[in-house]
């Protein structure tokens, strides 16, 4: 519907919008940047857009975004935070905290982990059945939630083993959990939607429907058997109430509920332990605290309240934030920033150690890079005796003169993003490294094809600088022609491998970064084999790479596939010269020329 001279508009929005929706941003970031060229530029689109730009990290451009929707639509107290948040989530990456953030990739599969509690063997979590015969929900697809326990490594913090538990509790007809317990794991505060008949009844488009709303129950363990109890101003019929944290003492409640009386949308609410064992009514937590957006998600260690928010300014989504006090008295609200918080929702902060040198515990997110939807993400912060840094500079390949203002990005060896900056106007950067890991830094600038570099794992024994230099390959000049590096196919073949893959990735985020920008992807072999053949094996190489690119949202008519054969070899290696491997390496590529910018 798409690979067309001129697809139709309604095709590219619905397209766009379905990768939005997967989460698949950057397939969404090509298709609404196709959108948005059409004079039918609608306003939820351009919205979209601009949270594509941010959920991929690319905050500047989205503030920009943000800025032109204001001006088209009005501005808004929307408009305005997503634009603070933009800056402030520029200034953060660009010096991040020394947070190291991990995948718990034993536990973590392509459903959703989320909302750790730590108890003493191990850890309590929310995540969704994959085998067996359970219900589903009929809005996901996905089996109903239930709580997980996970063995526990004291010394690193790994979990593993994880186990659907089998109590009475956990098998409710809906949603089941987050969960949280007392010091003697004896009483718990389970959420659980709703199963009952007494729903909430709303009306949206005419058409009317019930909400299962949220409620918070307690189990009490007593002779040996969990025993239900309601938590008093449960009200399924007008509201939800679930989310509970426990102060250590164990007389606040702390508890999110959409309850009247709050600030807007869900709030954070408390209740305190009377002498009678009975728990007092909902007190909001105040201003500080709450917004007109949502709070979610509490949990208390020492003198700090840790919650998400998506209603202060953020990097996007739910953003995790921690104020310093109690109850309805709370003051210095701080977001918890880089890398701690992402683009995506950051939630569920859980403490599991916290001394002057070192802090560590667990986050839930559904940020890039992880295993699929949310994931639980482990977390440490140390101050270490010895240092790494990373200084680099940015230069263009043609005159080897600085570029100013080229992004730049840091990725683990996981893909997930570390930090990013922009380049000074001697085209100069840094970032903190820590040792023994393994990264890879992105260049990109308007105007450049991109380029990308490897840092491999070190262990220093002193304070270390390691300093490396990028080449961006100037592309606004019509004529102009570079190699692609890295593109192989094995032999006799054209499909697009998997290594081949990445690399026109990259020549399609230069595209769409680019839009004016039109090529002719050309392919080369080497002198060996006959001469026709070669030529039909390289126009079939360069058709397979065009294909791939509109598959990725470029417009067909920005680009032109040809392939030359061993018309136009680099070197003596014509036929019937002797050359090593490595020379007829130099003619086997694939090329690119400007043809208009």
């Amino acid at each position: 519907m798409v690979d067309v001279k001129k697809p139709r508009f309604s095709d590219m929005e619905k397209l766009a919008e379905c990768y939005y929706k997967l989460q698949a941003y950057d397939l969404a970031e090509n298709w609404y940047t196709r959108v948005l060229e059409d004079k039918k530029l609608k306003q939820v689109n351009l919205w979209n857009y601009a949270d594509v730009l941010k959920q991929n990290g690319k905050y500047k451009e989205a503030k920009q975004q943000y800025t032109r929707y204001a001006n088209k639509f009005g501005s808004s107290a929307r408009t305005t935070l997503a634009m603070e948040g933009a800056d402030s989530a520029m200034r953060w990456m660009a010096k991040p905290t020394a947070h190291v953030v991990r995948n718990e990739r034993y536990i973590n599969t392509g459903l959703s982990e989320f909302a750790l509690f730590p108890i003493k063997d191990g850890a309590l979590y929310v995540g969704e059945p994959q085998v067996g015969d359970v219900k589903r929900d009929a809005t996901t697809g996905q089996s109903f939630m239930r709580i997980f326990r996970a063995d526990r490594t004291t010394s690193d913090g790994k979990l593993t083993n994880a186990a659907q538990l089998t109590e009475d509790f956990n098998q409710s007809e809906y949603h089941v959990g987050p969960v949280v317990c007392n010091a003697a794991e004896d009483v718990f505060y389970l959420t659980r939607t709703y199963s009952g008949e007494k729903t909430e009844r709303n009306r949206s488009n005419g058409y009317r429907f019930h909400k299962h709303n949220l409620e918070l129950k307690i189990y009490k363990k007593i002779a040996g058997s969990w025993v239900e109890m309601n938590f008093p101003y449960n009200n399924v019929k007008a509201y939800s109430l679930g989310h509970a944290a426990l102060t250590a003492d164990g007389e606040t409640l702390y508890y999110a509920s959409d309850m009247p009386g709050g600030y807007g949308g869900v709030d954070i609410w408390y209740s305190v332990l009377g002498a009678d064992g009975v728990w007092g009514k909902p007190q909001n937590a105040g201003s500080m605290i709450n917004s007109a957006g949502d709070e979610v998600f509490p949990t208390v260690h020492g003198d700090y309240l840790y919650y998400s928010s998506n209603g202060f300014v953020g990097m996007g989504g739910l953003d995790i934030f921690r104020a310093k006090g109690q109850r309805s008295s709370f003051s210095e609200r701080e977001n918890m920033r880089f890398p701690v918080n992402s683009a995506s929702d950051d939630f569920a902060f859980a403490l599991v150690k916290d001394t002057q040198r070192e802090t560590a515990g667990y986050l839930s997110s559904n940020r890039k890079s992880g295993a699929g939807a949310d994931d639980i993400y482990a977390f440490e912060q140390h101050s270490a005796e010895v240092k790494m840094k990373h200084e680099g500079w940015v230069y263009s390949k043609k005159d080897n003169s600085a570029v100013t203002s080229a992004s730049v990005t840091l990725f683990d060896e996981n893909g997930q993003m570390i930090g990013r900056t922009q380049t000074d106007p001697k085209g100069a950067f840094s970032f903190r490294l820590e040792e023994n890991k393994t990264y890879s830094i992105v260049a990109e600038g308007m105007g450049f094809h991109m380029d990308s570099l490897f840092i491999k794992k070190t262990i220093p024994e002193q304070d270390t600088v390691l300093r490396t230099v990028l080449h961006l390959q100037p592309i606004s000049r019509v004529g102009e022609k570079f190699v692609l590096e890295n593109i192989f196919y094995d032999f006799n073949d054209f499909t697009i491998r998997a290594d081949a893959a990445i690399v026109l990735n990259q020549l399609a985020r230069t595209m769409r970064d680019n839009p004016s920008l039109v090529i002719e992807l050309s392919s080369h072999t080497d002198s060996r084999g006959a001469e026709l053949y070669n030529l039909k094996l390289s126009e079939r190489r360069a058709h397979a790479a065009v294909d791939y690119l509109v598959s990725r949202g470029i417009a067909r008519d920005r680009l032109i596939g040809k392939g030359y054969g061993e018309s136009r070899l680099v070197n003596r290696c014509a036929d019937g010269v002797v050359c090593s491997d490595d020379e007829h390496q130099e003619n086997r590529r694939t090329e690119v020329e400007i043809l208009a910018f």
